[in-house]
């Protein structure tokens, strides 16, 4: 699960965010899965749960800035996916709670994290990276 160049959008600061995003699911998904007990794991799980409660938010709202600035024609629904993606997040945030950390639910949102990051990075990211260098470049 690793950052490839071709995921650029040409937007300096979003891509750094993204290149982290990439970088503390991949962190996430190798604790997990790595040899060890997995009370010795539960707290790089809180960690990431944190970091991606905190983090998303934050990068997605540059990231709606970023595209109302440029005036992004499929805004409206680029905003949808953020807030069921926060939505996501906060669904396991609760069920994380409920289960006093199950694995099989750490399990879950290591493979959901993944399939979001690509789908999102590699498919409606590039949309609007598409987007600015049609409009003849980034700012």
């Amino acid at each position: 699960m690793m950052w490839k160049e071709s995921y650029r959008i040409g937007v300096e600061k979003i891509d750094a965010q993204h290149q982290e995003l990439f970088h503390r699911v991949d962190d996430f998904l190798r604790a997990i899965k790595g040899p060890g007990d997995w009370e010795d794991k539960v707290e790089q799980v809180k960690k990431t749960l944190e970091f991606m409660q905190g983090y998303v938010v934050e990068h997605f709202a540059d990231e709606e800035a970023f595209q109302q600035e440029i005036n992004y024609p499929d805004f409206a629904k680029h905003y949808l996916i953020h807030e069921e993606f926060k939505a996501e997040v906060a669904k396991y945030a609760e069920k994380f709670a409920a289960s006093g950390f199950n694995e099989e639910i750490a399990q879950e949102f290591g493979g959901k994290l993944m399939a979001w990051l690509i789908y999102h990075v590699a498919m409606e990211d590039q949309k609007v990276g598409a987007y600015v260098r049609s409009q003849g470049g980034s700012n």
